[in-house]
């Protein structure tokens, strides 16, 4: 399967899929006019990703500073393929980025833990964003 790369835009986040590598990282802010239609078809490639792995090793990291509610609606949709493949019996390791001082982002990143708990929830606070 051909990688995903999508740059980033100063209201979406970079995406890149390293499909070959599974490895899938988000990075950035998380705005856009319309978040189904940024993130629909990421999560259309991602489907198709995670139907085909089997067995495998799959790292995600996620360093959003911000994220709007419809963003949180397409990246839960995004998580959920995410536990799917994990019991599906792949390992889905998620490493959440947040800034140290962020409690928001800290508090959501723990909703995900407690949410999909197929997942490898990987907490990194980072000093100084």
């Amino acid at each position: 399967m051909e990688d995903l790369y999508i740059n980033a835009s100063p209201t979406s986040p970079e995406i890149e899929c390293r499909f070959s590598e599974h490895t899938l990282s988000i990075k950035g802010e998380s705005y856009p006019e319309n978040a189904a239609a940024f993130y629909g078809p990421v999560i259309e490639r991602v489907q198709a990703y995670v139907s085909s792995c089997s067995m495998a090793t799959i790292t995600v990291n996620v360093s959003l500073a911000y994220f709007n509610s419809s963003s949180t609606k397409m990246l839960f949709s995004l998580f959920g393929l995410l536990n799917q493949a994990a019991l599906a019996n792949n390992l889905v390791r998620l490493n959440w980025f947040h800034d140290e001082d962020d409690d928001t982002m800290f508090e959501f990143g723990q909703e995900l833990h407690d949410d999909f708990g197929a997942l490898v929830f990987c907490d990194h606070p980072v000093a100084g964003s």
